[in-house]
């Protein structure tokens, strides 16, 4: 199953909801991957697909230092699963892939 393309998440944490857009590319049969959300752009780490189940980590600045473990299912073009941030409690994240802008003529 391809994960390539690029995903709008919903992050609920205990702040609230952070939005973040996460792109995510194939190359020499690696995932490559950046997140972009509060004005930053991060390149994510340690991306791995086994079947349906994606984790990826990643560092972020704001709303705070913290560095993050992603650990998600991907069903078609949406995804579910957790952020997990140090010892803070696990947040939920969900997500829906872009799709291509249709053509009207």
């Amino acid at each position: 199953m391809s994960v390539e393309g690029t995903w709008n998440l919903s992050v609920s944490t205990p702040i609230g909801k952070i939005k973040a857009v996460v792109e995510l590319r194939e190359q020499a049969g690696t995932l490559t991957g950046v997140a972009r959300g509060a004005g930053e752009e991060i390149p994510l780490g340690d991306i791995i697909l086994d079947g349906d189940r994606l984790t990826w980590k990643q560092a972020i600045t704001k709303p705070m230092r913290l560095n993050l473990a992603f650990d998600v299912t991907v069903d078609g073009d949406t995804l579910q699963g957790t952020s997990k941030a140090g010892r803070l409690p696990s947040s939920k994240v969900t997500g829906e892939r872009q799709t291509a802008p249709e053509y009207q003529a």
